[in-house]
């Protein structure tokens, strides 16, 4: 059993609330979960406004596998909104 996990850090600089960052947060974890069959959910800097920080995991039984999978959620967040990602932390276990 192979289990990715991917830490991702956004800046949303246009985002002025926290009402607002929940918006985006709510459709990017929507999306990406029901498309690619992941876990993801804001892991750490929930208080500040414009940066986003997303802890996302999938289990496969090849690490192959799971470096694809979460190389597709990474370019589907980068295509599917506006915000810049700052870092991208990958670990296979």
């Amino acid at each position: 059993m192979i289990v990715g996990t991917m830490l991702i850090e956004l800046h949303a600089p246009w985002v002025h609330s926290l009402k607002e960052k929940r918006m985006i947060v709510k459709s990017i974890c929507g999306k990406a979960g029901n498309k690619f069959n992941i876990s993801i959910a804001e892991v750490d800097k929930q208080d500040r406004h414009q940066a986003i920080v997303l802890g996302i995991s999938c289990v496969t039984d090849e690490t192959a596998h799971a470096n694809s999978i979460l190389d597709n959620v990474l370019n589907f967040i980068e295509e599917h909104t506006e915000a810049e990602v700052i870092s991208v932390y990958r670990e296979l276990l």
